[in-house]
């Protein structure tokens, strides 16, 4: 792929089959994804063929590089803008051009999904390993290796998320790391405001997505995007934000093992947020409870 596509993208040769367009575009379409061709063959390649004897200590070699895997990351939040613009140019004659030369059966967006998949296979690979390395030495460091990928790949579906909201006047990256992201029923009550509008909001609850930062916590709506690929997937609009440093918590609400409290300025304002299931519950209280401390 790099070099029968990307390399090809400045051959002077090939130059004018390139629609305008796309000239200057091949960052966006191939990503980073050199830096991770480049990462596995002269890093990561080496450093498992240490291992060919001994597989069972092969966590260890995961946990060594697992800083450089999150360049996946950055993969995977280009994708959508990558996928946006291989639709508008799939049948480009250029492309048509390099897939004839390389004798590929399949076009080049099936070879840009490759390090997306990549980067899940691994975790299934360290659980199978895992299976049957119980009581080896290695063992913990394959547990350990396999916490840290699923970590990389909850990073990167929380990312994947963040990038999809819209209408947030700010500057995401200074709300510090995106701790927890999920679809809740929320209920509000303001101490201000009409007493009417307090009775309806006791009923029906609003469908929120919730972002959750070290620095402040993101209400947003969902919406469900009409489309083929990512443009199927949802796009969130910014609704309002609440700074942690002045967010309280109730961690039981009365009657319902799903609910939990965020409260606002002393109880001014005050969310009752239904999660999906307790243990969703839990681990959002979790969280919260560790950003307030």
């Amino acid at each position: 792929v790099l070099q029968g596509y990307a390399a090809e993208m400045d051959n002077p040769l090939m130059a004018h089959l390139i629609s305008p367009e796309l000239q200057n575009k091949k960052d966006i379409l191939f990503g980073n994804m050199e830096e991770i061709y480049h990462f596995h063959n002269r890093i990561f390649l080496r450093e498992l063929e240490n291992y060919v004897e001994y597989p069972e200590l092969v966590g260890r070699c995961f946990l060594d590089q697992m800083e450089d895997f999150q360049i996946y990351e950055k993969y995977c939040q280009n994708k959508p803008r990558s996928e946006s613009l291989w639709r508008q140019f799939s049948d480009s004659v250029f492309f048509q051009e390099c897939q004839r030369k390389l004798d590929h059966k399949l076009s080049l967006d099936s070879y840009l999904l490759k390090p997306v998949q990549r980067i899940t296979k691994y975790q299934l690979l360290l659980k199978e390993m895992l299976k049957y390395s119980k009581n080896c030495e290695g063992a913990e460091d394959l547990q350990e290796a396999l916490a840290s990928i699923l970590g990389i790949l909850k990073a990167v579906n929380d990312s994947m998320h963040q990038i999809a909201i819209t209408g947030y006047d700010g500057n995401l990256n200074e709300l510090g790391k995106l701790l927890m992201q999920g679809s809740f029923n929320v209920w509000t009550d303001h101490k201000k405001g009409h007493s009417k509008v307090k009775d309806l909001a006791r009923f029906k609850p609003m469908q929120r997505h919730l972002f959750l930062h070290e620095k402040a916590v993101l209400f947003c709506k969902k919406r469900e995007e009409n489309g083929e690929g990512y443009e199927k997937a949802p796009s969130y609009s910014y609704k309002h934000s609440l700074n942690m440093a002045a967010v309280g918590i109730t961690e039981n609400v009365k009657g319902d093992a799903k609910k939990f409290e965020i409260w606002y300025n002393a109880r001014e304002e005050v969310y009752i947020i239904q999660a999906p299931t307790p243990e969703v519950k839990a681990t959002w209280v979790n969280e919260i409870r560790k950003v307030l401390t």
